[in-house]
């Protein structure tokens, strides 16, 4: 799954799954990938529940944060449970923290193992990126900056005959005016990524809230949710369609005959729209937008009701289960927004105090006469009349200064 596994795109998928398997369909969730968060155990019961609530199915908790801090009795706890799963969910966190953790213990082994006997394992987004040949070490590049390379994978898919690096996100378009296509990398550093990879090893791009369903058994491949799978190579490039069926053999490199097209991806422009069914991304650029004018206008109530409008759309979300990644970045947004809103204040106060300043002061220069001329009560007039408008007066011996309330 390039993305949204929590989330109602994926919920009739999982359903499919599961339908598929027989026995007991013991489903499990692996808390790995996010074991170094501080809130991965709310991650965890947030899995539990969506399966719960949305699959009607019940999921259990494989718990292996770390190799190193786990309890003896805990890793055996975890592994057992594991040997006994018929349905595996991996999800969200870092690829490499998951790999450096699963590295010299049996859990590759075992998830290889059950696939083997007939279980279904489902890698979805960061846990996408970990069962290919190698995994792409995305918040290292994006965020921290480090060069471009490669880490090795679980390679869990090799030992099926699958030579594929595995990229989620690859339509992204959070970027805005910026490439974050291909798992946030862009076009330009995706390419030099690619052309560091062996060169018998293929690309498997999954677009955001779709699924890739591989059926060993049934020899065939299916792609589900609303978004395309992209294979691709040093000599070509092919893109699966949503909702079709297609034999295993595509997957081995081999040709699939005229049926497929030979695709390339367009080139990114800064105007690019978010896809349309994603409608958690688009209802977010949308307000930004509204915000923004409402900035640029000094139209503060625009700004605000957008404000409020965000907050209601992420707590929406939120109770629809949407994915943790999308509800955390869509707070940064909204938190952004109120620093913005705030900055915007104070220049806001001093263009007012200088638009009324040339009035005010011809006022007070009226005022003035008034008090020579000892017209008191016209003076006081002046002074009852700013008052009202907030415009605050005070007599001093070197005149009348005036400021504006707050």
């Amino acid at each position: 799954m390039g993305s949204g596994e929590l989330t109602a795109t994926m919920v009739e998928v999982h359903k499919e799954l599961l339908r598929e398997l027989p026995g007991s369909q013991k489903a499990v969730f692996i808390d790995t990938p996010a074991g170094f968060q501080l809130n991965v155990d709310q991650l965890s019961q947030r899995a539990v529940d969506y399966f719960q609530s949305r699959v009607q199915h019940r999921m259990s908790v494989v718990s292996f944060k770390s190799h190193e801090s786990i309890t003896p009795y805990a890793r055996e706890k975890a592994l057992n449970t594991l040997r006994e799963a018929d349905f595996i969910l991996i999800g969200p966190g870092s690829p490499t923290y998951a790999v450096r953790q699963w590295q010299q213990t049996p859990i590759p082994d075992i998830i290889t193992s059950r696939v083997t006997e007939g279980a279904c394992l489902v890698a979805a987004s960061a846990a996408a990126l970990t069962v290919g040949r190698f995994t792409l070490p995305v918040y290292e590049i994006y965020k921290v900056g480090e060069a471009l390379h490669w880490i090795d994978g679980m390679d869990i898919l090799g030992q099926f005959g699958f030579n594929f690096v595995v990229i989620p996100h690859w339509n992204n378009a959070e970027g805005g005016n910026h490439d974050t296509r291909f798992c946030y990398m862009g076009e330009p550093r995706f390419n030099a990524l690619a052309a560091n990879l062996p060169a018998d090893v293929s690309i498997f791009g999954l677009d955001e809230h779709t699924a890739c369903i591989i059926d060993l058994e049934k020899g065939e491949i299916g792609v589900r949710g609303i978004g395309t799978v992209t294979l691709r190579s040093r000599e070509k490039e092919i893109s699966l369609a949503k909702g079709e069926s297609y034999p295993l053999e595509i997957l081995y490199g081999k040709e699939a005959g005229e049926k497929w097209d030979h695709t390339s991806s367009p080139p990114f422009t800064s105007d690019q729209p978010v896809p349309t069914d994603d409608l958690f991304w688009e209802k977010i650029h949308t307000i930004q937008a509204l915000f923004d004018t409402g900035l640029e206008d000094h139209d503060l109530e625009k700004a605000t009701n957008a404000l409020l409008e965000l907050d209601g759309t992420i707590w929406k979300a939120q109770q629809e289960l949407e994915n943790a990644e999308f509800i955390s970045q869509g707070r940064d947004i909204l938190r952004n927004m109120i620093v913005l809103l705030g900055t915007s204040l104070s220049p806001a106060q001093q263009r007012i105090t200088e638009s009324l300043a040339p009035l005010i002061e011809h006022l007070l220069t009226l005022r003035n006469q008034f008090r020579k001329a000892q017209k008191w009560k016209d003076a006081d007039a002046i002074r009852t009349c700013l008052a009202a408008v907030n415009v605050v007066i005070e007599d001093t011996a070197d005149g009348s200064r005036w400021q504006l309330n707050e």
